[in-house]
C-alpha cells in the first residue's frame, strides 16, 4: 500500500514514539563513574607530567655534576703531570752530588722542592676538596707518589734519616683554605712512594761507590734494607696492595744491586779500594795500569 508525504510521516512519528520508550535511560551512577574515571585520567595525566619535568631536572643536575667533575679530573692529571716533571727534575739535582759540592747541590735541590710545593701541588690542592681525594686519587697519584720520592731522597742526602708522612703532610698545611678540609697525603700513596725512593738510593748508592765514598754507600744500603724489610711485614696485610706488590720486586732488586756493589768492594777492596777517586793517571779503576798501544 503506497502512503503520501503526510501519511508517512504520522505513521513514522507513531512506530517511533513505543520505541523511544523502549530505550534504557542512563543510571546515575554510571554518571558517577563516568565523571570518576574523567577525573581519574586527567589527574594521571598530570601526575605523569610532573613526574617527567622532575626526571629531567634531575638528570639534568646529574650530568651537570659529571661534567664539572670530568673537568676537574683533566685539571687535577694536568697538575699531577707538572708535579711529575718538575719532582724529576730535583731527583736529577740531587744525582749530581759529589765529595766536595754537597752543600751547593742540596741546597738547589731544597729550593727546586720548595717551588714545586709552592708552583704545581698548592694548585693540586685547590682542585681537591672534601671527598674528591678519594674519587680522583687515581688522577693525582702518579704526581704525589713523584712528589715525596723527590722529598725523601733530599731528606735522606741531608740529614741520613727518613722523612715520614707526619712531617709531609705538615708542610702541605699552609697551601689549605682553612675553611675547607685540608690535603692530606694518604698512607698508601706515601709507601707507594717511599717504594720508588729505594731505586733512587741504588742509583746512588753505585755513583759513591765509584767516587770512593764507600762508607756513604754501606750506610745507603743498611737505608733500604731497612725499609724492604718494614714494608715486607706491611704489605701482605694490606687491602689495595697490586701496585705495592708489584715494586716490592723491583725494591728488592734494588737491595740486591746495592749489596753486590758493597760486597764486591768489601771481598776485592785490597785490589783497588786505595785507587778509587785517585788522580794518579797512572792507574786505573782496577788497579791495572793504562797501557799505550
Amino acid at each position: 500500500m503506497l502512503y503520501g508525504g503526510g501519511q508517512a510521516a504520522a505513521l513514522f512519528k507513531k512506530i517511533s514514539t513505543p520505541l523511544s520508550l523502549m530505550a534504557p535511560k542512563p543510571k546515575p551512577y554510571r554518571l558517577h563513574h563516568l565523571a570518576d574515571q574523567t577525573w581519574q585520567s586527567a589527574a594521571k595525566k598530570s601526575r605523569t607530567m610532573t613526574t617527567d619535568s622532575s626526571l629531567k631536572d634531575a638528570f639534568a643536575n646529574y650530568a651537570d655534576y659529571l661534567n664539572n667533575l670530568n673537568d676537574k679530573r683533566e685539571r687535577v692529571v694536568k697538575a699531577s703531570r707538572d708535579i711529575t716533571m718538575n719532582s724529576k727534575k730535583v731527583i736529577f739535582q740531587v744525582h749530581r752530588i759529589g765529595k766536595s759540592n754537597k752543600d751547593e747541590v742540596l741546597e738547589k735541590a731544597e729550593k727546586d722542592l720548595e717551588a714545586v710545593r709552592s708552583q704545581y701541588v698548592s694548585r693540586l690542592v685547590k682542585e681537591l676538596q672534601g671527598t674528591d681525594f678519594w674519587k680522583l686519587r687515581r688522577a693525582y697519584t702518579p704526581g704525589v707518589q713523584e712528589y715525596i720520592e723527590a722529598a725523601t731522597f733530599c731528606k735522606f742526602c741531608r740529614t741520613g734519616t727518613l722523612l715520614n708522612l707526619d712531617e709531609i703532610n705538615a708542610s702541605l698545611l699552609p697551601l689549605s683554605d682553612p675553611s675547607n678540609e685540608p690535603f692530606q697525603i694518604n698512607i698508601l700513596d706515601y709507601l707507594l712512594g717511599l717504594a720508588d725512593l729505594t731505586g733512587e738510593l741504588m742509583r746512588l748508592a753505585i755513583g759513591r761507590i765509584s767516587d770512593g765514598e764507600l762508607e756513604f754507600a754501606k750506610k745507603i744500603c743498611s737505608f733500604v734494607r731497612d725499609i724492604h724489610r718494614e714494608l715486607t711485614l706491611l704489605v701482605p696485610d694490606m687491602d689495595d696492595s697490586h701496585d705495592m706488590k708489584t715494586k716490592m720486586d723491583t725494591m728488592l732488586q734494588s737491595v740486591l744491586k746495592i749489596e753486590n756493589a758493597c760486597f764486591s768492594v768489601h771481598v776485592r777492596g785490597s785490589e783497588y779500594i786505595p785507587l778509587l777517586g785517585s788522580s794518579d793517571p797512572s792507574y786505573s779503576l782496577m788497579g791495572v795500569p793504562d797501557v799505550d798501544f
